[in-house]
């Protein structure tokens, strides 16, 4: 469960230039192997401490999917000395949050207080990330919430299609189930599961410390060394991700009673570290990304009013991920709308873009990346993900500098390497009787006007 409570993140500003950042950190290890990063913002009395560790979902076991989650979660239930509500008031009492949970790649736990509280929340923070009581009821509590949500998540056709396109196109691979499991995996975890779970990936040498705000790095190295001393058992087994399997699936269909087929059309896409990754932003954003200043939304919505949105996204983690095209539009209207989508992903492999369409993607991107750190909380996840990904330490003095050095080249060149028009996989959500399922091939570019009236 994610417990947050009432402290607010005031603003930090460590923007300078347009779409430049300079964030002060140290870097360090402690004695136990943690790594440490410190950011020190004297600017307000508060302090943001974020807890990464390489404990996501992708290390959920076979058949125990949810695990990793279901672990995470429980960490602020309850640990040898405290309850869960003892906990929940401890933390509230000094106006504080502690929250803890789970994604694909990483497990966290983040803590927010006031300078003066720091002592206090330290010891909150070490205690449900050192001392985990897993206790029996409320395992089950959380076990039950979750299946309650997965089960709720069923009439949600855009989690439909999302979960359907993940299965499908990353099958028993450990990218190919949900990061909370499924009802039939979450049903059958254990308490034995769960402390399997924490023993082997919870250890300090898989885990990163990030403190930024009202510190020195000195006084905090003490204090972090002091309350995770008692930890150790360095870093366990390093993850390996399996040679990936082409799926043999190109066409998934759930038939649903409609108005509107939810779509999702994509392929495998790249992982965070990958060199490329600044043209790939450029030529995303170009495609479906930059909202009304997209090609898939300007031809779909825009033109011809298949869709009330359209977008492209590239879910970027350790290991590659997906690319894919989202939308949603009426049923009938369906192949038509696959079709332009198509068309987009085959245009922009074939011609380059233009000077118009490069400069705006820079302009927001760099002009907005600098909202990622205008805040203690934001940069102290900013710098744990930096890290994890393996990023490198200039990362915010750099991003600018990358994105402004793509070139129109550089975009063709990534959109015919890295977009894959053959190995497009389809999942419809809707009302199968009344969407076509033979998806034509794509209207030619010039073709323009009104088609079928809106998605809304």
């Amino acid at each position: 469960m994610r417990r947050v409570l009432a402290v607010v993140f005031a603003t930090v500003l460590t923007g300078s230039a347009a779409g430049a950042a300079t964030v002060p950190a140290t870097y360090s290890q402690l004695s136990n192997g943690v790594t440490l990063i410190v950011s020190e913002q004297h600017t307000l009395p508060i302090v943001a401490v974020q807890v990464v560790i390489d404990a996501g979902a992708r290390l959920d076991p076979p058949g125990k999917f949810g695990v990793a989650a279901l672990t995470a979660d429980l960490l602020n239930e309850g640990t040898t000395k405290r309850t869960a509500t003892q906990i929940s008031d401890a933390i509230d009492f000094i106006g504080g949050s502690l929250e803890s949970g789970a994604d694909t790649d990483a497990a966290s736990v983040a803590l927010g207080v006031l300078t003066k509280d720091l002592s206090t929340g330290l010891d909150l923070l070490s205690d449900v990330l050192l001392h985990p009581a897993f206790r029996d009821e409320e395992i089950a509590r959380r076990r039950e919430a979750t299946l309650g949500s997965i089960r709720a998540a069923e009439d949600q056709p855009g989690v439909v299609a999302s979960k359907a396109f993940q299965q499908a196109l990353f099958g028993s691979e450990p990218y190919g189930h949900p990061t909370e499991g499924t009802v039939e995996s979450v049903s059958k975890l254990t308490r034995a599961d769960v402390v399997d779970f924490y023993r082997r990936f919870y250890r300090p040498g898989r885990t990163t410390v990030t403190v930024v705000g009202d510190v020195t790095t000195g006084d905090i190295t003490a204090r972090l060394e002091s309350a995770l001393a008692s930890w150790s058992g360095g870093a366990g087994d390093a993850f390996q991700y399996p040679t990936p399997q082409d799926s043999a699936k190109k066409l998934v269909t759930i038939d649903k009673p409609l108005t509107q087929a939810n779509i999702i059309l994509g392929h495998r896409g790249v992982a965070r570290d990958n060199p490329d990754y600044y043209a790939i932003t450029v030529m995303n954003y170009v495609l479906g990304a930059g909202g009304f200043s997209s090609r898939l939304l300007d031809n779909i919505r825009t033109q011809n009013g298949l869709a009330y949105s359209v977008a492209s996204v590239y879910s970027v983690n350790k290991s590659p991920g997906s690319f894919q095209v989202v939308m949603q539009t009426k049923n009938a209207s369906a192949a038509d709308a696959i079709s332009r989508a198509r068309m987009e992903v085959e245009r922009i492999r074939r011609e380059p873009i233009t000077d118009d369409e490069l400069s705006e993607a820079k302009r927001y991107l760099t002009g907005s990346f600098p909202l990622k750190l205008d805040s203690t909380k934001k940069i102290a996840g900013f710098l744990a993900q930096v890290e994890f990904y393996g990023l490198g330490h200039d990362y915010a003095d750099t991003y600018a500098q990358r994105i402004n050095a793509v070139t129109k080249e550089d975009v063709l060149r990534v959109a015919q390497q890295y977009l894959k028009p053959d190995d497009l996989m389809l999942v419809v959500v809707g009302n199968l009787a009344e969407t076509p399922l033979t998806v034509p091939t794509p209207v030619p570019e010039a073709e323009g006007g009104t088609k079928n009236g809106t998605g809304d």
